[in-house]
């Protein structure tokens, strides 16, 4: 039997409330304790007060508790389903003919509409804060290097014929490469000259490489304090090329892959990226199952707590599940897509054949 509307709307705000206040604790308790550590480090940062601390916590908050969004649900959900079964509520549901698949429908929408917003509204918000606490945090920390950006590559062709760089690292927020070289190559593929500089800084339309060391076949190397490069890349392009995946907006991504491809760096990250973001509606839909599987047992019929624990656990083993088929879509193992959509497959699957054991024997 289908759930009414009015039974419905009561329901499905219940969980929502709940849900929002399990993400609400989860986002003080990580915004407190960002904040002692940033405290704890504002000793070795002269000008990082109190207030500026406050704000940098803030800002990197959001793309944190991104991150357990799926836990809030999962919680949230079983303390909902738990608190209208201890008050008996689900028993005057039954009594009036609606099943368990009945109930779960408010729960479901809520999870997916929440899953939507997630991705299209609060994961853009995130990726911004998160950008303006990383320039924040190097202003302050002076921390210029992008982490995990070490050994970057780029190929690229110009009216100067095809080339490769290769740099240590990259500048966060600037289209600025450390410790470059670059091999140049003419339209057949003949090797033309070596260019090793200290830095290259990306304008429109070329490359500028300081204290360039420039070698060629048969000539004796030479030195020069500016060296210039054409190039067909975009500054904006090579920027965000070096950002985290996790620091893009969801609806840049696409776009982002395209360019990275274009410029021959590897898309890989931002392509699991956005295959992870397409699939959290689903992942949270199976958290709701996960939930209900766990907590549609009867208070006087006893063994709730050991069912509790029992979704907690199944919770934990789907998000190390999750955690593990990621890094193996990272590492090109699995394709993007299976790494990405497998954990929200699978948790659903496995909550509705505990739902249909529990329900239909």
């Amino acid at each position: 039997m289908l759930i009414g509307p009015t039974l419905g709307r009561y329901f499905g705000r219940r969980f929502l409330l709940t849900i929002g206040a399990v993400f609400g604790t989860v986002f003080v308790l990580v915004y407190t304790l960002d904040f002692v550590e940033l405290m704890r480090r504002a000793g070795d940062a002269p000008g990082a007060s109190a207030h500026i601390m406050a704000w940098l916590s803030f800002l990197r908050t959001p793309s944190v508790t991104e991150e357990v969004l799926p836990f809030a649900v999962l919680f949230g959900s079983m303390a909902t389903l738990l608190t209208l079964s201890r008050r008996l509520e689900l028993v005057i549901a039954r009594s009036v003919g609606i099943s368990a698949w009945g109930f779960l429908q408010p729960p479901v929408i809520v999870a997916l509409l929440l899953g939507v917003v997630s991705v299209t509204l609060f994961n853009p918000l995130s990726a911004n804060l998160r950008q303006r606490a990383a320039t924040l945090e190097a202003t302050l920390f002076s921390q210029g290097a992008v982490p995990g950006r070490e050994n970057i590559w780029i190929r690229q062709k110009s009216i100067d014929g095809q080339a490769i760089l290769r740099a240590s690292s990259a500048i966060d927020e600037t289209a600025t490469l450390v410790n470059v070289t670059v091999f140049l190559f003419d339209d057949n593929g003949g090797f033309l000259e070596r260019v090793e500089a200290e830095r290259a800084r990306l304008y429109d339309g070329h490359w500028e490489l300081e204290k360039a060391r420039v070698t060629m076949l048969n000539e004796e190397p030479q030195t020069y304090d500016t060296y210039l490069l054409a190039t067909t890349l975009a500054p904006a392009q090579v920027r965000q090329s070096f950002t985290a995946a996790s620091s893009v907006s969801f609806w840049q991504l696409p776009d982002l892959i395209d360019r990275t491809e274009q410029a021959g760096l590897d898309a890989s990250p931002y392509r699991l990226q956005y295959e992870v973001l397409m699939a959290r509606p689903l992942l949270l839909v199976a958290m709701v199952l996960i939930a209900a599987s766990v907590s549609l047992r009867f208070f006087r019929f006893g063994g709730v707590a050991k069912l509790v624990l029992g979704g907690v656990v199944a919770g934990f083993v789907l998000y190390v599940a999750t955690e593990i088929m990621q890094d193996l879509g990272g590492a090109g193992i699995l394709s993007p897509t299976l790494a990405a959509w497998f954990p929200g497959v699978v948790g659903s699957l496995l909550g509705i054949l505990a739902l249909l054991y529990q329900e239909d024997g």
